[in-house]
């Protein structure tokens, strides 16, 4: 609707998670090398955990797209409301095999058949779990028996467990310390400060064709009343600027000024937050010029894809 009265070829605010987006802030960036780093050098866990809206979901799918390109078969499960049983059948139908009647026996024989056959062949095989904050306990001990198929050398399935903090306080529990053991790297995401806001909103807008007018349309006031009420959640950033420009072009005006910020906030009932959430990051037993060279190959891939 706005696109052409501002100059736009594409909605530079969708909230899809679209990697064509991604701004590399250097926790994102981290975050994304530590995925990768697990998956090719065979670290077996890797779970990466960020508060709601941060861009969990949009590395994974960026990870998928380096997958993609190399010798790596993955089962990604993103509804992970289910029984042990059915989290084996939803792992086994992703991975192409047949899974309607068999029992859990069967099911684990097939996978570990198939993990085996596809190492033999110097293939690697990945297991991702989105929103795996929501799993019980007892899939998660699954999950964890799983990681038994090994050599002495690797393990056989590179598994990667993505959610929200809750994640993180549940692999804290008693019943899963043996799970917190195995763990070989963990990351986290944070929300934006206020100078990434602005590259986030002036990236966003360039990639969707804005000619260097990013600036224009959103002002630093009016940028710095996005980052107070999103507390530089991107999800909460896209929200926000999709429906200021909406609203703007609504009164033909030319940018956004603050004053819209202020009524989409108050629309979206959302309440004024200037502080994001502290930010930790880690990465245990990485090796950093292995990281710096994942991050360097997936820049040039999404230049390349551009």
């Amino acid at each position: 609707m706005y696109k052409n009265f501002y100059g736009l070829k594409r909605n530079p605010f969708e909230i899809t998670p679209d990697p064509a987006f991604l701004f590399p802030t250097r926790r994102h960036n981290e975050a994304l090398a530590a995925l990768y780093y697990g998956v090719r050098r065979h670290k077996g866990f890797v779970v990466m955990t960020g508060e709601v809206g941060t861009g969990k979901t949009l590395l994974v799918r960026c990870l998928l797209d380096l997958l993609n390109r190399s010798e790596v078969n993955y089962a990604y499960v993103y509804n992970t409301r289910l029984s042990t049983l059915e989290f084996l059948q939803y792992i086994a139908g992703d991975f192409h095999l047949s899974a309607a009647g068999k029992s859990k026996a069967e099911l684990l024989l097939d996978l570990s058949s198939f993990v085996v056959k596809r190492y033999q062949q110097k293939l690697s095989t990945v297991l991702i779990v989105d929103e795996a904050h929501h799993l019980e306990i007892a899939v998660l001990e699954e999950i964890r028996l799983l990681t038994n198929l090994e050599t002495s050398q690797q393990k056989l399935l590179q598994i990667l467990l993505v959610g929200q903090p809750e994640l993180d306080q549940k692999l804290d529990c008693y019943e899963l310390r043996q799970l917190k053991q195995r763990i070989a790297i963990r990351s986290s995401l944070g929300a934006l400060n206020a100078f990434e806001t602005q590259g986030y909103i002036e990236r966003r807008l360039e990639l969707a064709g804005s000619n260097g007018r990013a600036l224009l349309l959103f002002p630093p006031a009016t940028v710095q009343a996005i980052f107070e009420m999103s507390g530089g959640i991107p999800r909460l950033i896209n929200t926000i600027c999709e429906n200021a420009l909406i609203n703007a072009y609504a009164r033909k005006a030319s940018s956004v000024p603050p004053e819209i910020i202020q009524e989409v906030a108050s629309d979206l009932r959302l309440e004024k937050n200037s502080s994001p959430q502290p930010f930790n990051n880690r990465m245990e037993n990485q090796d950093l010029w292995q990281a710096t060279k994942t991050l360097l190959e997936f820049r040039q891939f999404m230049k390349a894809s551009q």
